[in-house]
């Protein structure tokens, strides 16, 4: 009889039941694959975080990410919740870690600050697809139950990755946002025909000054109707609007707070940072906070 630890994590939020909830099982390294997916499939979260032991000395932990139907290469919320999880049970200082996660060798920084920890997360290198066009793109508006009017001019849809990819589809205003309700069914079809999983719907339209996005991501083709706030959907973001010059970067860095999940009752924020090289955004980094729950233990007979 094996016994992991097991805890419900909100990640990119400091109040509990907010934000986006993340399993991470702290000991896994007795888990088997189909355990992995059995519990990520019984915490029903977006995704669940596994702490597995490294594998070579090239990083210090190894952290694999299931949604409750299927493995995926990386997560950024559940990155933050993981590492929130390791560095509250090993009482950690500000540190650099090095994780391993199916995209590669990244570093995550930890942070402590006044008695908590701010997570911050390095992503993939920033990956452009060529924009849809004609009635791929029609389609992929179509599914989302938006209309052309409501498209922002300015933002082409095109799949974008840092790691895991996402279609980002940018519209006009925030009211639109919220009234979304697209047709799941059709973008599972969309997802096989075009490999791409999430779409990232956001807009620009945004109130408060500390805030520059809102956004919503749909991803039904691995089990998840809609992310409350995706770390690896405004990582890939901020790429996107450094790349297209949609705002004003100072320098060589660009900074902003995305805000994701109001729709769903989960509010949540992201703190993005993107190091620009002539111009081409090259490093992407996410950071937000996390809160635990609650937890438990779980017996896994052998």
């Amino acid at each position: 009889m094996e016994t992991i630890n097991v805890y419900q994590v909100d990640a990119f939020t400091t109040e509990p039941f907010q934000g986006n909830p993340a399993g991470v099982v702290a000991n896994a390294d007795a888990l088997s694959d189909a355990q992995m997916q059995a519990i990520a499939r019984e915490l029903n979260n977006p995704e669940t975080a596994f702490i597995l032991s490294p594998t070579a000395r090239d990083h210090e932990v190894w952290v694999r990410f299931f949604t409750p139907t299927t493995e995926v290469p990386s997560c950024g919320h559940a990155t933050i919740a993981a590492h929130y999880v390791r560095a509250v049970e090993k009482q950690l200082c500000s540190c650099t870690v090095v994780q391993r996660i199916g995209i590669g060798i990244l570093p995550v920084e930890i942070v402590a600050e006044g008695g908590d920890y701010r997570i911050v997360m390095t992503q993939g290198t920033p990956e452009f697809g060529t924009p849809f066009s004609g009635s791929r793109r029609d389609d992929i508006v179509d599914a989302l139950g938006l209309r052309q009017a409501d498209l922002d001019e300015r933002c082409p849809i095109q799949i974008v990755s840092t790691g895991h990819s996402k279609v980002l589809v940018g519209i006009r205003r925030r009211a639109m946002l919220e009234a979304l309700e697209p047709d799941l069914p059709k973008l599972v079809e969309l997802s096989r025909a075009i490999a791409c999983n999430g779409y990232f719907v956001f807009t620009l339209d945004s109130a408060s000054s500390d805030i520059l996005t809102h956004g919503r991501m749909f991803a039904p083709a691995i089990g998840i109707p809609e992310d409350p706030v995706t770390g690896n959907a405004n990582g890939p973001l901020g790429a996107y609007l450094a790349q297209h010059r949609l705002v004003s970067v100072a320098g060589n860095r660009l900074s902003f707070r995305g805000r994701q999940g109001e729709a769903m009752g989960r509010p949540g924020t992201v703190d993005v940072t993107v190091e620009l090289d002539a111009g081409v955004p090259k490093l992407v980094r996410v950071a937000g906070r996390a809160v635990i729950a609650f937890e438990g233990r779980l017996q896994i007979r052998g």
